[in-house]
């Protein structure tokens, strides 16, 4: 028989999934990665488009939506009995509103990290003028993009 204390630990274990800011990868969780598992919780932390160890290059990657792909997928795959702990550093934390909305049901919660947390029903881009006009609280930040921006291309903010 289960001691109450074994059982409790049991039921305290997470999956979480790690998604970095712009300009970094996967092993920029590498602390926060040891310490949950050494706690016993299952982590993941993702390389996203273009990023980290992920092959190609930024200007490969056509939406955000492209870029986000490896957060979706790994959300989509997750046990019907399972729902993820969704982190996300920086410019991460758009893609897990992305997934939040896509798998509504797969995350148990989300955790925004430095990051502007997209508002309901405004489009992408309002985060981006919202962070443009507190400029004294971001001055260190740059906000780029390779091109003209176009309808469905992202702006990349790097901070």
């Amino acid at each position: 028989m289960e001691s109450g204390t074994k059982r409790r630990r049991r039921q305290r274990q997470h999956h979480f999934v790690l998604v970095h800011g712009a300009c970094h990868g996967a092993w920029c969780w590498y602390k926060v990665a040891t310490l949950l598992s050494s706690a016993g919780h299952r982590v993941t932390a993702l390389d996203m488009a273009a990023c980290g160890a992920s092959p190609g290059r930024a200007e490969e990657v056509p939406s955000f939506e492209e870029y986000s792909r490896p957060l979706l997928a790994a959300v989509s795959v997750l046990p019907p009995d399972e729902k993820a702990v969704l982190v996300g550093h920086s410019f991460g934390g758009l893609s897990l509103a992305l997934a939040m909305e896509r798998y509504p049901d797969m995350v148990a919660v989300a955790v925004f990290v430095s990051t502007g947390m997209p508002s309901a029903g405004k489009p992408l881009a309002f985060v981006f003028e919202m962070v443009t006009k507190r400029k004294s609280e971001t001055e260190d930040c740059l906000i780029v993009s390779s091109k003209t921006p176009r309808k469905g291309q992202a702006l990349t903010m790097i901070s």
